[in-house]
């Protein structure tokens, strides 16, 4: 599997959405969007709305932070990756039926204290699980290490599945993310807050190529 750094965008307006995805799309296959609903995580961030006619360019992941994730799925058509919570899922048919009338993929989160337990049953049917190595909720936080065993563990039982890692990633812990298994690395502050957002990019990806799993 290849080694991808995929931009995360946690913003409150579209304007800036699309300032964001402006900057980082010549360089990447794809973009990360954080949607919050101040319900599930304690944060509100974009929500449908600002979703309409974005820019073709560049690939989309939905991280849905947010609670009946299928509400939001169905009625945003496209060949989205859409990451929905194992926390915050009821109802598992109506997420599926969802992401098939959507025309998009399942991608599956999970917050640090959450066991693997919770996401094994679910992985056949989905194309990614996603790492959460923060609590879930604002950008900026530290890279929780403690969550490294389970994206172990995760590897070892599903070794062709896409492991994406969310959560304090830069050139540093994007090695031990990619150590433990990760091959694609959800990372913010460390491209955005950086004047230079190519070299930001080129630096975590450099960092991590070569690390074999362990």
């Amino acid at each position: 599997m290849s080694l991808e750094v995929i931009p995360a965008i946690l913003v409150k307006d579209r304007e800036e959405l699309l300032q964001r995805i402006a900057v980082v799309s010549p360089h990447v296959r794809a973009v990360h969007i954080d949607v919050m609903d101040n319900i599930f995580v304690p944060n509100k961030t974009i929500g449908l709305e600002s979703f309409t006619d974005l820019p073709k360019n560049v690939e989309y992941e939905f991280h849905w932070m947010v609670e009946n994730p299928e509400s939001y799925i169905e009625k945003l058509p496209g060949p989205y990756l859409h990451i929905v919570h194992v926390e915050a899922v009821k109802n598992w048919d109506a997420v599926h039926s969802a992401i098939k009338k959507a025309g998009g993929n399942l991608g599956i989160a999970f917050n640090p204290a959450t066991p693997t337990g919770k996401i094994e049953p679910l992985v056949k049917k989905a194309k990614r699980i996603l790492a959460m190595t923060v609590i879930p909720g604002f950008d900026g936080q530290k890279y929780m290490a403690e969550v490294e065993h389970k994206i172990r563990e995760l590897r070892s039982k599903f070794p062709k599945i896409e492991i994406e890692v969310d959560g304090g990633i830069s050139a540093e812990t994007a090695v031990r993310a990619v150590k433990a298994g990760a091959d694609k690395l959800a990372a913010s502050s460390a491209i955005f807050k950086k004047e230079d957002k190519k070299h930001a990019i080129e630096m975590i990806l450099q960092s991590a190529e070569g690390v074999s799993h362990g």
